[in-house]
């Protein structure tokens, strides 16, 4: 009887240890240290793609890519998209750049970003203009220049479209850096090997 006793408080003992653990994890509380924006609309919780077009060759043939990743410094938040888009600063890791083909990539990045003067972000503001313009003060290579874009809002996305032309950012040196390593393959039928200094920017943001 007595083992039987001993048997018995030993269940209830466990029993209770085991429901007062239970109850402890229940009650346990995650943090999440990335504060979330109470605006209508916030690029930081936006799907955000930037998108270009660069040519090669005297025919014109492009040859697309994006940047991975974006950082917004300040602003990015509204009632509105456009209230969100105004007014944003930006800067892109160049090291971000993917066009499909890693040797590629790793030319760009070496010979003609790394060509420039300190050139490891690119970085801006976007300005709104009215309801279809805007333009971007894009800091590269030491210089800001002003670039107007067109853009368009439809179903939550904010889609814009500029063209670059990289010898206002003073990058002549470094666009014939990049055409000489890739001298071959921008060689068209012609004979003749050129890298083209317009660049084609296509920026959504799916809000």
């Amino acid at each position: 009887m007595k083992k039987i006793t001993q048997i018995f408080l030993l269940l209830t003992f466990v029993i209770n240890f085991t429901g007062c653990k239970s109850e402890k994890k229940e009650n346990t509380t995650t943090i999440d240290t990335k504060p979330k924006s109470t605006a209508a609309y916030s690029l930081n919780e936006a799907t955000n793609e930037i998108n270009f077009t660069a040519y090669k060759t005297t025919e014109k043939i492009p040859v697309g890519g994006q940047f991975k990743k974006v950082n917004i410094i300040s602003g990015g938040e509204g009632n509105t998209i456009n209230e969100a888009i105004n007014n944003t600063e930006f800067s892109i890791p160049v090291s971000s750049i993917f066009t499909k083909d890693s040797s590629r990539d790793y030319k760009i990045k070496k010979f003609f970003f790394g060509v420039m003067d300190e050139t490891k972000l690119l970085s801006g503001k976007l300005m709104i203009e009215n309801d279809s313009i805007g333009y971007a003060n894009i800091k590269m290579n030491g210089v800001t220049e002003k670039v107007p874009f067109k853009y368009t809002v439809t179903n939550n996305t904010f889609a814009m479209k500029a063209t670059m032309d990289v010898t206002s950012w003073n990058a002549t040196k470094a666009l014939a850096s990049l055409n000489k390593i890739c001298e071959a393959l921008h060689t068209g039928s012609d004979g003749v090997s050129k890298t083209w200094s317009d660049v084609e920017l296509n920026i959504t943001s799916k809000f």
